[in-house]
């Protein structure tokens, strides 16, 4: 099943894709490399915002992975006006906004790699890191930047 498939089987509904807080694209076509740029965990077009270990717990943060993923899979059709010209999902960046000594970052993040994996199937399974920081854009819950390979 391809990806376009998936997104519709699962009832997924993207996002509208976000303007650039800054002087940047959000998205970069290099060969058949796609990078996209940061995003910031939202929902409703409201920033998903907090700390997790403090305010918002782990679950949370998985849920607002779970949304930059969203995001950033709008971003992909919005580039390529389809999900289908994606070969695989090469590497993900998870950020977590937590709180000092905080170890579950992986756990959090895999509100991205899960939903990667259900939408992409096996071209879903990525490298990544999971870090957590101190904060982030708009105080944001979490924030998620990709690479992409893309069928040639």
């Amino acid at each position: 099943m391809e990806a376009e498939n998936r997104l519709t089987a699962l009832g997924l509904i993207l996002p509208r894709v976000p303007v650039p807080g800054g002087n940047y694209l959000p998205a970069k076509r290099v060969g058949n490399l796609l990078y996209l740029a940061g995003v910031i965990s939202t929902a409703g077009g409201s920033v998903i915002q907090g700390t997790v270990g403090l305010d918002r717990s782990v679950d949370e943060g998985y849920q607002a992975a779970r949304s930059c993923t969203l995001t950033q899979i709008a971003v992909i059709r919005q580039e390529l006006g389809s999900l289908d010209w994606v070969s695989e999902i090469v590497s993900v960046n998870g950020y977590v906004n937590s709180i000092a000594g905080f170890a579950e970052s992986p756990t959090v993040i895999d509100g991205a790699s899960d939903l990667l994996v259900a939408v992409f199937g096996d071209a879903g399974r990525h490298i990544r890191a999971a870090i957590g920081v101190s904060g982030l854009p708009a105080n944001a819950l979490v924030e998620l930047q990709m690479l992409i390979a893309l069928r040639v």
